[in-house]
């Protein structure tokens, strides 16, 4: 089994830095969901702010190589001109057009909103710190914000899944 350049820069897109964020998620999120004066003494937030300081901006960078490197290394193959592109396989078929013109629009567009919204996250908590624990409101306005950068990222992943096994870039 071989594995070009090409595809190799596919998967480091997709299930090395991809699978990476969506992976971490869950550890961000019950990280600004548990923190909380009531369930955690000061100390305890203080440790904790400093974990979720430096995940959630460990996650940022991570969304951010993976819209890079999707949108200025595989994405141009992906779109090239000859007939064998995956971009013209897609459309040349009715029937699997629709993850062109639906799906990759997706990767292409919104979800250059995963590294932003993980972003904002990561850089509220850092401006907050463990006064976090006490805005009620503006730590919920974060989880919203992650959540959608979770949620972004798990249709483009899916799209892009399932693209690849469509017409994968060779």
């Amino acid at each position: 089994m071989s594995i070009s350049p090409r595809e190799g820069w596919t998967v480091l897109h997709g299930m090395l830095f991809g699978a990476a964020f969506l992976l971490a998620f869950a550890g961000g999120f019950a990280g600004l969901y548990s923190l909380r004066p009531e369930w955690v003494t000061a100390e305890g937030i203080k440790e904790r702010i400093l974990r979720l300081k430096v995940g959630l901006w460990a996650m940022a960078l991570i969304a951010w190589a993976t819209v890079i490197s999707g949108t200025y290394i595989v994405y141009p193959w992906y779109r090239a001109s000859d007939a064998t592109s995956a971009r013209s396989i897609l459309l040349a078929d009715p029937a699997t057009a629709a993850w062109h013109t639906f799906g990759m629009e997706w990767k292409e567009h919104v979800g250059w909103l995963a590294p932003i919204a993980a972003t904002v996250v990561a850089f509220a908590v850092t401006y907050y710190g463990p006064a976090l624990a006490k805005k009620v409101g503006e730590r919920r306005a974060l989880m919203i914000f992650f959540v959608a950068a979770f949620a972004t990222a798990s249709i483009a992943g899916m799209f892009g899944a399932f693209i690849n096994k469509v017409a994968p870039i060779r």
